[in-house]
């Protein structure tokens, strides 16, 4: 019996693709950590009085990704 098709462990066709799984687990988690850090950057800006002008730009050092 293949897997199910609505489980991203698993691919279109329902076999499972632990690779692909774990390249997308790790990604969620990177744009989650980023995600995370750019409200409290923008939590300390705005507690220590001042006003936020642009976007925040920031890169990981390991990946090389920018997130805008």
């Amino acid at each position: 019996m293949q897997g199910d098709k609505n489980n991203p462990f698993y691919n279109s066709e329902g076999y499972p693709n632990a690779t692909a799984f774990g390249v997308i687990q790790e990604e969620n988690e990177l744009e989650k950590k980023t995600g995370f850090l750019i409200k409290v950057l923008k939590f300390i800006i705005n507690e220590s009085g001042y006003e936020l002008l642009n976007r925040i730009e920031i890169k990981d050092k390991k990946s090389g990704r920018e997130f805008r």
